[in-house]
């Protein structure tokens, strides 16, 4: 088949949630640009005015949108692939699956969210009976899908160990920033003067936030200052504490904070990958981050940032003057942290390879269902 002038007709089921909001923004402007693509898209809202809101879960809530969404758009015209993201989506569309080419991605498995689920709200574990069942359904779920795509070797690993995928089955494509957005700025950090911390966390609980506050209180505010952006209310602006809010994604205001700041501090309770933090990659900073989900894979510990250990204020701290007594680690860890970015987080490339695999699902034609 020639593929020069085929149009590749795409169905994309997308979370709109958290960091999957602006993970979604920038696949529509990517495939924008993608004369071959023709595609649907389909926002699946974490709240909305319909019968389902009363449901209790969140995922059976958007499993449901979700595959609403889908029926509507098959009314309309025939798709060639759906694409999934997150799974969370995907749970009432294992039957579609058998009849087109579907890819489902995730930012992480069920398994993989267990170990983080505590400091989200809302989270409840399922145990016995539930949780087997629930295991179970995904384990179908993921090998009928035609491909997976994961933002981490953090979650492939998990859909080998747990849900008995063939690894051949599983390609890792981390979520990219626009590096031209986010860019560093030349500026000159001296021993002696005030180091310029950022915090970006909307959930400023569950983002740490708490915790850089009590390490900036107790050892941090007299040779630091303090950026935070975050909606959380009850955090308010102190002596050399500056709290923003109403800031959106990719604002020039946010990218001036980012421009301004020496370090990205995030010490967060609970994440799977933030995009936040490759967003400081990309503007030149080096990121002191707590070891959680896959974040060791966005944070190279000791070359582009530190890690640091859960819910700990005095190695915050720790970690933050052993960089402000050494300026030039900071000069080095920040050109680390911008080429790691442009090596491994490149929106353009990463998206492109997402729909390679996407296109690569349509011309097989088949469902591979083997684990």
């Amino acid at each position: 088949m020639n593929q020069r002038f085929k149009t590749y007709r795409l169905g994309l089921i997308m979370e709109q949630t958290l960091g999957h909001v602006t993970h979604a923004q920038r696949l529509k402007k990517f495939l924008s640009n993608e004369t071959s693509v023709q595609p649907t898209w389909m926002p699946v809202p974490s709240q909305a005015d319909d019968v389902w809101q009363k449901l209790p879960g969140y995922t059976i809530r958007s499993s449901i949108r979700a595959r609403s969404l889908v029926r509507a758009a098959l009314r309309k015209q025939a798709l060639d692939c759906l694409f999934y993201h997150t799974q969370g989506t995907a749970l009432f569309g294992i039957g579609l699956m058998q009849r087109i080419p579907t890819v489902i991605s995730l930012d992480a498995t069920p398994t993989n969210f267990k170990t983080i689920g505590a400091t989200y709200d809302g989270y409840k574990a399922s145990d016995g009976v539930l949780a087997q069942l629930k295991l179970e359904w995904y384990r179908r779920m993921f090998q009928s899908a035609a491909e997976l795509v994961t933002w981490s070797n953090w979650v492939k690993q998990s859909l080998l160990e747990n849900y008995g995928v063939a690894p051949a089955k599983v390609t890792v494509i981390p979520p990219g920033v626009e590096l031209c957005q986010w860019r560093p700025t030349v500026k000159e950090v001296r021993r002696g003067d005030p180091l310029r911390l950022l915090f970006v966390g909307g959930d400023f609980a569950r983002k740490g936030g708490h915790v850089l506050l009590e390490a900036f209180r107790c050892g941090l505010a007299d040779r630091c200052t303090l950026d935070i952006v975050t909606k959380d209310e009850t955090v308010c602006s102190e002596d050399s504490v500056r709290v923003h809010r109403g800031l959106t994604a990719n604002s020039p205001l946010l990218r001036q904070l980012f421009a301004d700041a020496d370090l990205f501090v995030f010490p967060t309770m609970g994440d799977t990958n933030a995009i936040v933090v490759i967003e400081a990659m990309a503007s030149g900073l080096p990121v002191i981050a707590t070891n959680v989900g896959a974040l060791a894979e966005e944070v190279e510990d000791g070359v582009t940032g530190l890690l640091v250990p859960l819910n700990d204020p005095g190695a915050l701290i720790e970690a933050v003057c052993a960089l402000a007594n050494n300026p030039a680690r900071i000069v080095a860890m920040g050109a680390a942290a911008r080429a790691r970015a442009e090596r491994l987080f490149d929106a353009e490339h990463n998206y492109k390879a997402l729909v390679s695999v996407l296109k690569r699902c349509v011309e097989n034609g088949t469902v591979d269902k083997s684990d």
